[in-house]
């Protein structure tokens, strides 16, 4: 029996284009991310409507509304006009190119395989190159600054108490956005000071340790939670769930008055957890448990990272690094 998505999960945009929306109800049967299901209709949208300025003689940088009549017949040479036209604007970073290529070799992949045509026009199209960044982390010297700055000016006790336990709690424990989001008052036992994350990455549950910190900070939050009907962990506005765009404000605020405004993501947290714990000497297979990664090599990336640390350290410091 396959588990019940979250309803935080759900995806809040749906394609009006009969053709994307038949493929984003097979998106959703693959269980891929919400996120990526609505990347994908976008990317198709925005292709779409490329096709439909192409063959009414429309402005080519305008978004035309559906339907796309064009778009399950696209040829080769389409796809390979789209892709000269993302190319030349600088509106576009080769990541998000690569993306929506792969929105449509999974799109014509999918048309393929339901009898629709008998080939896919973006299977051999070129995608930029694009090198693999080293994930963001904080120093520990910057964690040390975040958790010990003034309290904001404005906020209420709940308030106050909420985001120094949602902070407390990334930082601690590594969940993703979407994972901190998704808890819930039942899968977190203070107590043992362990956290159930249920429906991560790929659908799978995990049990994740919390620091003794986090534990008394959420604690706290609790403790002037405000009533309410939901049962999720973290409330925001009106008692609901607290959405994603307010995590992502509430975070970046913090470490942007902490003045590391580089690292303003939520997930910055959770490399900077990950990282510490190596140069701590955590076993990459316990990391790996922890942040529920797939494949160890996911989670290989953040030696890496404790490498290029300690070559900025020794750069910084020893005597004879820098030239005359």
């Amino acid at each position: 029996m396959s588990k019940a998505r979250r309803r935080y999960d759900l995806a809040a945009f749906v394609s009006t284009d009969p053709a994307i929306a038949r493929f984003a109800q097979y998106l959703d049967l693959r269980r891929m991310s919400p996120r990526t299901a609505v990347a994908y209709q976008r990317d198709l949208e925005s292709f779409g409507s490329f096709l439909k300025a192409r063959a009414d003689q429309l402005d080519l940088d305008a978004h035309h509304e559906p339907p796309y009549d064009a778009l399950e017949s696209a040829a080769t040479s389409d796809v390979l006009a789209y892709l000269t036209r993302l190319n030349g604007s600088r509106a576009y970073a080769p990541r998000s190119i690569r993306r929506k290529i792969s929105a449509l070799r999974t799109f014509y992949k999918q048309l393929k395989f339901d009898g629709r045509r008998a080939d896919n026009p973006a299977a051999d199209v070129p995608t930029p190159k694009i090198g693999k960044p080293l994930p963001k982390a904080l120093t520990e010297s910057d964690v040390t600054k975040l958790f010990t700055m003034r309290d904001i000016a404005g906020l209420s006790e709940a308030q106050r108490l909420r985001d120094r336990a949602i902070l407390e709690c990334l930082y601690s424990s590594g969940v993703r956005r979407s994972e901190l989001l998704g808890l819930t008052l039942g899968e977190v036992d203070l107590e043992a000071r362990t956290m159930r994350v249920v429906g991560g990455k790929g659908n799978k549950d995990r049990l994740v340790p919390l620091t003794q910190v986090a534990a008394d900070a959420m604690k706290a939050y609790l403790g002037v939670r405000p009533r309410t009907a939901s049962d999720a962990f973290f409330i925001g506005r009106g008692g609901a769930r607290l959405s994603e765009s307010g995590l992502y404000k509430i975070v970046r605020t913090y470490i942007e008055i902490a003045g590391l405004a580089g690292h303003a993501s939520p997930h910055t947290m959770r490399h900077s957890m990950a990282t510490h714990l190596y140069e701590h000497g955590a076993d990459l297979l316990v990391i790996k448990e922890i942040l529920g990664h797939e494949s160890l090599a996911t989670t290989q990336v953040y030696t890496k990272v404790a490498k290029s640390r300690m070559l900025e350290q020794f750069d910084a410091t020893h005597p004879r690094s820098k030239r005359p």
